[in-house]
């Protein structure tokens, strides 16, 4: 498979994951758990399958967070709900946005638990090594239902992924923020001022990154991409892909091919029940 393939079908499934970050559900599961609403609802429900870990190890791995967002959430959440606990708060909420956001009759169609025999057969490629985020999630067990067989699945491929992701970034000599201001300028389809606020950045933080970047030729004076800029984030999504090619491979064209056509209409049916707010995905 190429690596456009592997791409285009982990866009594809994409939603059925990240789909958590944004359901109501999530926070009311997880404060019903014992954690504080608000940002230590996403630190926590993304880290506990690592375990009670501190706020340095957070970083590392979520990346493009300011550290002192994280420290101000992560270990304290762990003196409110366990790991353990969290965990299977996380789940409820998943169970739960996606029974609202796709209702019964599609959470029980076949098509569910086909895609979810497919990605779960996808993640037996994946390996654990330098990818602490997908390693604490294949550690979990693994739910009955075939919906939250398949939101687990593809949770595991993404942060498999995500885990590459981070490493491609690092190699290429950018720090998080300036991935994630390369990324907004890249026009990667996310709000300038939702990835700022949401990563916990300043005005000031965020202009200081620009201004950086322009040193380096990667920005211009206005703050767009320049072709050099825009050539090092190639660089980093390629290296991206070559990294997370293992499951993909490993399920074979058919297989990727079919459950990419599933995870697409299902990430539709998320759309359009409104899973994803405006204000987070920057006009084309």
């Amino acid at each position: 498979m190429d690596t456009a393939s592997i791409a285009s079908g982990s866009r594809a499934v994409e939603p059925l994951h990240s789909m958590i970050y944004f359901a109501p559900e999530a926070q009311e599961h997880l404060v019903r758990a014992g954690l504080r609403p608000g940002p230590m609802c996403y630190f926590a429900g993304r880290a506990a399958a690592m375990g009670p870990v501190g706020a340095d190890a957070v970083t590392a791995a979520f990346y493009n967070f300011n550290p002192d967002l994280v420290a101000d959430n992560v270990p304290a959440a762990w003196s409110l709900a366990s790991p353990s606990t969290v965990v299977v708060a996380r789940f409820s909420a998943a169970d739960a946005a996606l029974r609202r956001l796709l209702g019964d009759e599609v959470i029980t169609s076949g098509g569910v638990a086909e895609a979810a025999d497919l990605a779960a057969r996808a993640s037996e490629a994946c390996t654990a090594d330098g990818r602490p985020l997908y390693e604490g999630h294949a550690r979990l067990e693994w739910p009955d239902e075939p919906h939250l067989r398949l939101w687990h699945a593809v949770t595991l491929l993404r942060e498999f992924r995500g885990d590459g992701h981070v490493r491609a970034l690092a190699a290429a000599g950018l720090s998080g923020a300036e991935a994630l201001v390369t990324h907004v300028a890249a026009g990667r389809g996310v709000r300038a001022s939702f990835a700022r606020r949401s990563r916990g950045w300043s005005d000031d933080q965020w202009q200081e990154t620009v201004l950086s970047l322009r040193d380096r030729g990667l920005l211009d004076v206005d703050g767009n991409i320049t072709e050099a800029g825009a050539a090092l984030r190639a660089e980093v999504e390629a290296e991206t892909d070559r990294l997370g090619t293992a499951p993909w491979q490993h399920l074979g064209q058919e297989g990727a091919a079919r459950l990419a056509a599933i995870g697409s209409k299902l990430g539709r049916a998320l759309g359009a029940a409104g899973a994803f707010p405006a204000s987070v995905v920057a006009p084309r």
